[in-house]
């Protein structure tokens, strides 16, 4: 049995998805807080089990009789949830991380993540690291104001990096809970080019049918907003993180996601395609 929590979040639907189409959607159980919002997005057969992450002693039931555990960290009480989960007697956690602990590990979110990574590989069970860089889905942060207005206000708005698709990352979660050589393996997941910000909105232009305005903003302007919505420290890291402190590691684009699925990485292109309508 694989428990997938975060079931119906960005990476965690789409994995399960993955793994229904593939015929292992009775071996999968969907965690999730809430069953009557699960059953409109999670394919019909997969087991459900409720629980809060933020509890790791909620999800005691749910992990009974699992063998793997999909987790992603910084979502809950990661520490509790591993410590539950070998307790439980699961074998093999494949977590996904940040590649910012390689490229900017001074970062308060990026030492959080190293410490769920030490925790998991001191754990005794075994494990996968996933270190996906910018999800291309941190676009929808833009919804709102394309929808509203025709134009995004966006800090370093030429600066390029290469943001990878949730599903992509779902399947290499996929390869690594389902196939053989995956534990004890660390994998930097990217999307196959860097696209800045201005780019992504030409993208969002052209799937609309309408122009939208690409304002670019100072880092004072833009820090506000993010600082009340997510905290000073995890504002300005992000902040960093999108221009204010680019190194070449960040940039880099890595192969990971052919070399483990065996299909190229999707561009952002598609995953705009997929979700436009949230922008309509």
């Amino acid at each position: 049995m694989m428990v997938v929590t975060g079931a119906t979040g960005n990476i965690g639907r789409e994995l399960v998805r993955q793994l229904h189409t593939e015929g292992r959607g009775s071996g999968v159980r969907a965690l999730i807080r809430d069953a009557a919002r699960a059953g409109a997005v999670l394919p019909a057969g997969v087991g459900l089990a409720e629980g809060d992450l933020g509890r790791a002693d909620s999800l005691k039931s749910a992990l009974d009789g699992a063998r793997s555990l999909f987790l992603i960290a910084g979502v809950g009480d990661d520490a509790g949830i591993l410590d539950v989960a070998r307790d439980a007697g699961v074998e093999h956690v494949v977590l996904v991380s940040s590649i910012t602990t390689v490229t900017h590990p001074h970062l308060g979110p990026a030492r959080a993540h190293l410490a769920v990574e030490r925790r998991l590989r001191e754990s005794g069970m075994a494990w996968t690291v996933l270190r996906p860089t910018q999800f291309a889905s941190n676009t929808l942060w833009w919804a709102g104001a394309v929808r509203e207005e025709s134009a995004v206000r966006v800090p370093y708005p030429d600066v390029g990096l290469p943001a990878v698709h949730p599903a992509d990352i779902a399947s290499v979660a996929r390869a690594a809970l389902t196939g053989p050589g995956h534990r004890g393996r660390t994998y930097p997941l990217t999307g196959p080019a860097p696209i800045t910000p201005r780019e992504q909105i030409a993208e969002l232009e052209r799937l609309l049918g309408r122009k939208v305005a690409c304002v670019g903003i100072t880092r004072e302007d833009a820090y506000g907003p993010m600082a009340a919505m997510m905290g000073a420290e995890v504002a300005n890291s992000v902040l960093d993180l999108m221009g204010g402190d680019v190194n070449d590691a960040l940039v880099a684009v890595h192969d990971t996601v052919a070399r483990v699925t065996g299909s190229p990485a999707r561009p952002y292109r598609r995953w705009a395609e997929e979700n436009a309508d949230a922008f309509r």
